[in-house]
């Protein structure tokens, strides 16, 4: 009999080494340092202001993860972007995703050291545990600070509002509103490939300006407005689809229900409630991914949480919605769409 393999055990308990050793790589700014460029350990190491001792281990160790190339070996041999590298953790580029993973490394990296804590409480584990003003509270005080993770969160959110665009049928609708719509992403991905389709981007007053912006730059001004509200005080505005991004996942129960109900009462029969998140497996079995996130909600929220297809099912099936559909999308990703 073969003996059982740790090597799964193992590789879990020192997952933070490698992720730290990513998301450092990030914080350093050291796949846009490097461009299109090939340079040594020491020219490297230089540039992005690394002690000659952790120069060859780290830039191997990221060589080893399949993130940087290394052209020879030894002192003389040359660090370069991998394809993916450079399309998604080079800050020049259009895909980049970086910024999601600053925040991990800034922000989260500590918090959930904080985990058994958020297990035994069910309480919150991020800045206000320290008496410090919530993320999102700070960030709404400060336009530029606002753009600024917006834009953090626009390389991860891109993937999934693209495939949504293209995998979606929207033969039968005109208009569409996303609540929560931060910088418009999601409008403008929509409208790009759907030339029938008009958009509302509905957020907090302060968003309007950022959404604004980016809507202007990609040339969609004419097919794609703002709206300003808050979505737990105000209606939502009425659209034959209402899109939900990475929004639902951020509430309680109640405050979920909240959601879905005003969802129903904006759209016309026939219209569609769309949420777009790490749609967790109905056994709860198979997506890590989302299964993690919601414990991230956790720290990051106490009372909030991921979920699946199947408990989105039964809250719109309680609001009223007729019909349901589940689409993949990319990674751990998928939308749930509710008819009504």
């Amino acid at each position: 009999m073969q003996p059982i393999d740790p090597s799964p055990i193992l590789q879990s308990a020192f997952a933070f080494w490698s992720s730290k050793v990513l998301l450092t790589a990030v914080g350093f700014e050291l796949f846009t340092t490097l461009g299109a460029r090939q340079l040594t350990g020491a020219e490297l190491g230089a540039e992005i202001g690394i002690h000659p001792r952790g120069i060859a281990d780290f830039f191997d160790s990221l060589v080893a993860m399949k993130f940087l190339d290394r052209i020879g070996d030894g002192p003389d041999a040359k660090y370069a972007n991998t394809p993916a590298g450079a399309l998604y953790l080079d800050s020049a580029s259009p895909r980049y995703i970086g910024g999601i993973l600053i925040m991990l490394n800034e922000r989260l990296f500590k918090f959930w050291h904080d985990l058994p804590e958020a297990l035994r409480t069910g309480k919150p584990q991020n800045e206000a545990k320290h008496g410090m003003k919530g993320m999102f509270e700070e960030l709404y005080e400060e336009l530029p600070r606002l753009e600024q993770f917006m834009g953090a969160m626009t390389g991860l959110s891109r993937i999934n509002f693209e495939a949504f665009a293209e995998k979606f049928d929207f033969s039968n609708f005109k208009t569409l509103c996303d609540i929560g719509g931060a910088s418009g992403l999601l409008s403008i991905e929509v409208a790009r490939r759907q030339s029938h389709i008009t958009c509302t981007s509905f957020d907090l007053p302060p968003v309007a300006p950022i959404a604004q912006k980016h809507i202007a730059a990609a040339g969609l001004s004419d097919r794609i407005q703002t709206a300003q509200g808050d979505f737990f005080q105000d209606p939502l505005p009425k659209a034959d689809m209402i899109t939900m991004g990475m929004i639902l996942h951020d509430w309680n129960l109640e405050k979920k229900m909240h959601l879905i109900r005003a969802a129903y009462e904006a759209l016309p029969p026939g219209g569609a409630l769309v949420a777009i998140e790490a749609i967790i497996d109905d056994a709860r079995r198979e997506n890590l991914f989302g299964l993690l996130m919601s414990l991230n909600m956790l720290i990051e929220f106490g009372d909030a949480f991921d979920y699946s297809a199947a408990d989105f099912r039964g809250w719109c099936t309680e609001v009223g919605f007729q019909r349901f559909d589940v689409i993949h999308l990319a990674g751990p990703s998928s939308a749930v769409v509710a008819y009504k």
